[in-house]
């Protein structure tokens, strides 16, 4: 290493030198920069060999640690069904986004392409990922604007998350791996989302399952209760698509109704008719000890109903010596800073919660009522039934035979026409919910690795900047490594 004299040192005549004590630079006419330029070009070989050692120190250090790194793959995933914009799923339960990574959606995951399952790998999985809710930056803009004026802010709820799975480099995963898990977590918690709020539920249309287990009198129980089941169902969707037509069936919710009525009224009809009027039974003790013991059963239940019945009657008749008072809330803009709010004083709020207090006991009312008259009608249609089976209690069940083989013929048609409605309303459902649900989870931007050479890259710069600051440092203090000269 070989250092410039200075200029500012002096000789003495035996050979010694001395600093003559002034400053490097003129400090009356400021920084001398061709002094300045002129250290900088004796030093530019030194400052470019320290900007390449450090690119090269950086790159070492992220080659040697990159092992020890993390490395995530990031998608956007938005949602849109109904009751979204208000937190809450298709049957009103609240929504929760961290949903996606729940144990049996991770697991689903994991099997679809082909990955260890273990419970080691599935917990690191699921603790690897985020899920974060993007705003818009004109939205928050909006909500501190909002909320700097005085107002309550209601909860955002963004529509696209932002899903990120982060796992370190040296998990037995590629890039291309890790982005396909990604996309069949969310393919899985789609299919879950489908079962759970679009098909039908796998129990529905079993009724012949049951039956083969049932003795006769049971079979108008069962068809009876599975029908009723088929009628809300229908009438529940014919709220959600008054004018839906199914492209596969050509049917509408109200086409399938009027089937099932048909259904009822014509084939059920006959071959309930056949066992009533017979008093077909495998067993006809048995069959009147089950009776008795429902009967007991609906005793229980309808005094328990009227009981609530009661109550609800009483505090009803007690509200209803309160006469309801509407009142309006006013604005009033001469006492207001802000004339958008407006006020709500106690005798508003006390109106109010008397009136929705009395609509909600004449709902209640009306519930309790209904309940117990349907629970007086299933009394009197097993009482009805007792009957029947009593009557014919002493029967040779000899005599019965013939009439069983055209229970079982009538039954088979039955089944017939009961598996094409069961179908059709499955087909059709099926094409509501394709249409309907298209949107409800959709993938954004597909899933996108972070890159090896980015980071390598950036280090690298961080590196070589460290290296070129140091040798100017270097350079402009006159410390020279090498000749230093051009």
């Amino acid at each position: 290493m070989t250092t410039v004299p200075n200029p500012s040192s002096s000789t003495s005549g035996n050979g010694e030198s001395f600093h003559s004590g002034e400053p490097d630079f003129d400090s009356d006419e400021g920084i001398d920069l061709r002094e300045v330029f002129s250290r900088l070009r004796r030093g530019v070989t030194q400052i470019l060999g320290f900007a390449v050692l450090g690119i090269a120190i950086a790159a070492v250090i992220h080659f040697t640690a990159s092992p020890f790194t993390s490395i995530g793959t990031s998608m956007r995933v938005s949602f849109a069904f109904e009751g979204y914009g208000k937190g809450e799923n298709p049957d009103h339960s609240k929504f929760e986004p961290d949903d996606i990574r729940a144990p049996d959606i991770i697991l689903a995951a994991l099997k679809r392409q082909g990955l260890e399952t273990a419970e080691e790998i599935q917990a690191k999985v699921r603790d690897s990922i985020t899920i974060e809710g993007l705003i818009p930056a004109n939205v928050t803009k909006e909500r501190d604007r909002l909320r700097a004026a005085g107002q309550v802010m209601a909860t955002y709820l963004p529509d696209e998350y932002l899903v990120t799975l982060t796992l370190p480099r040296k998990f037995p995963l590629s890039n291309r791996q890790r982005e396909q898990l990604l996309i069949a977590i969310i393919n899985s918690y789609q299919e879950k989302f489908q079962r759970t709020y679009a098909e039908i539920p796998t129990a529905f249309g079993n009724a012949f399952d049951v039956l083969q287990k049932a003795d006769f009198y049971e079979y108008g129980l069962i068809l009876d209760t599975e029908l009723q089941n088929i009628k809300a169902y229908l009438s529940q969707q014919i709220n959600e698509a008054t004018t839906f037509r199914s492209p596969t069936t050509n049917l509408t919710f109200n086409d399938l109704i009027t089937q099932t009525e048909l259904f009822s009224q014509i084939q059920l009809s006959e071959t309930l008719g056949l066992i009533r009027e017979n008093g077909l039974s495998r067993n006809r003790q048995l069959a009147l000890i089950k009776i008795n013991y429902y009967l007991r059963t609906l005793g229980d239940r309808e005094a328990k109903a009227i009981e609530e019945e009661k109550v609800v009657d009483s505090l009803l008749t007690s509200s209803q010596g309160r006469s309801q008072n509407y009142v309006l809330g006013i604005k009033s803009q001469a006492v207001q800073d802000r004339p958008e709010t407006p006020i709500l004083d106690q005798g508003l709020i006390d109106s109010l919660v008397a009136n929705d207090s009395a609509n909600f006991l004449v709902h209640k009312a009306l519930e309790a009522g209904l309940k117990v008259k349907g629970i007086q009608a299933e009394e009197a249609q097993m009482v009805e039934r007792r009957k029947d089976m009593e009557a014919f209690l002493n029967r040779n069940p000899n005599e019965q035979v013939e009439v069983v083989a055209q229970v079982q013929r009538s039954l088979v048609a039955l089944e017939a026409s009961y598996l094409e409605l069961i179908s059709n309303i499955r087909k059709t459902q099926a094409d509501f919910s394709r249409q309907h649900f298209a949107d409800a989870i959709r993938i954004s931007t597909q899933p996108v690795t972070d890159s090896f050479f980015k980071p390598l890259i950036v280090a690298s710069a961080i590196g070589g900047l460290i290296g070129l600051a140091l040798g100017i440092g270097l350079s402009l203090l006159g410390i020279y490594i090498g000749t230093g000269k051009l």
